[in-house]
């Protein structure tokens, strides 16, 4: 019996099998995640984290930031006071960026405010496609573009919600990990 190959996206292709890209690339980017607020505001404070950076590097830093920001509970995290964001500047165990680490506690305040119109963040983000996934056609990792009309949408109404750090080149790689949006290239076998 031939054993398949497994086939990854282009993006994916230069990393060994067990590096944290390879990882997230398999285990979970582009599922569909639904119900767990607490899991969707830890990749959207990832997401903030990369900014300018490597979405590798984020990754690398996410132990630390799930221990700095409370294991990324919306409650706790919107607790947090100007004078635990400016001692997390110092932990080396993170992004130490000022802007985004009050960026994660404003926005922690941001969803709690989303939860009380719509009744979970998960609710919020979804209904921009009615609850539906958008499965792009993707044959190269080319033909991905940074941002469309969907996050640039959602980037406005975030900013009018008060969210930080979620513009729409952001909020579209949101949307990859989150699976709203699946853009595993058709050969991949994690589409």
């Amino acid at each position: 019996m031939v054993e398949k190959k497994i086939m990854r996206c282009q993006w994916v292709a230069k990393y060994e099998v067990d590096n944290v890209m390879t990882k997230y690339h398999d285990q979970e980017w582009g599922k569909p995640l639904r119900g767990d607020d607490q899991q969707l505001f830890e990749l959207l404070t990832l997401e903030v984290f990369q900014a300018g950076l490597s979405w590798e590097i984020s990754l690398k830093k996410r132990p630390g930031l799930k221990l700095a920001f409370h294991n990324f509970d919306i409650t706790q995290v919107s607790q947090m006071t100007e004078k635990n964001a400016i001692a997390l500047k110092e932990n080396p165990n993170i992004i130490r960026n000022g802007l985004k680490i009050s960026a994660t506690i404003n926005n922690a305040h941001a969803i709690k405010r989303v939860q009380d119109e719509f009744n979970s963040f998960s609710n919020y983000i979804w209904h921009f496609t009615n609850n539906k996934i958008i499965d792009n056609q993707i044959t190269t990792n080319q033909d991905v573009p940074a941002q469309n009309a969907l996050s640039q949408a959602i980037a406005k109404d975030m900013k009018k919600r008060g969210f930080k750090f979620t513009g729409p080149v952001t909020i579209y790689s949101y949307l990859q990990g989150i699976g709203i949006i699946n853009d595993h290239e058709k050969n991949c076998s994690f589409k």
